[in-house]
């Protein structure tokens, strides 16, 4: 499974750092993760850490197909 950002982010640039497979970038409108290589942080940390440093709640999980 993989995240995704909402249309609602800001682009504060809390969450791309944080990243620690770099799978956060911004693409002129908006930072977009890059589902072939967001983990959601296992093995780094127990939650995703762009989820726990996003002010408004705007990333969330891919829905499973």
């Amino acid at each position: 499974m993989s995240l995704w950002i909402e249309s609602s982010c800001i682009n504060c640039d809390m969450c791309a750092p944080e990243c620690p497979n770099q799978a956060i970038a911004y693409d002129g409108k908006q930072y977009q993760i890059d589902d072939s290589l967001c983990t959601e942080c296992a093995g780094f940390y127990d939650r995703p850490a762009c989820v726990e440093v996003c002010p408004l709640d705007c990333i969330e999980a891919l829905p499973s197909v």
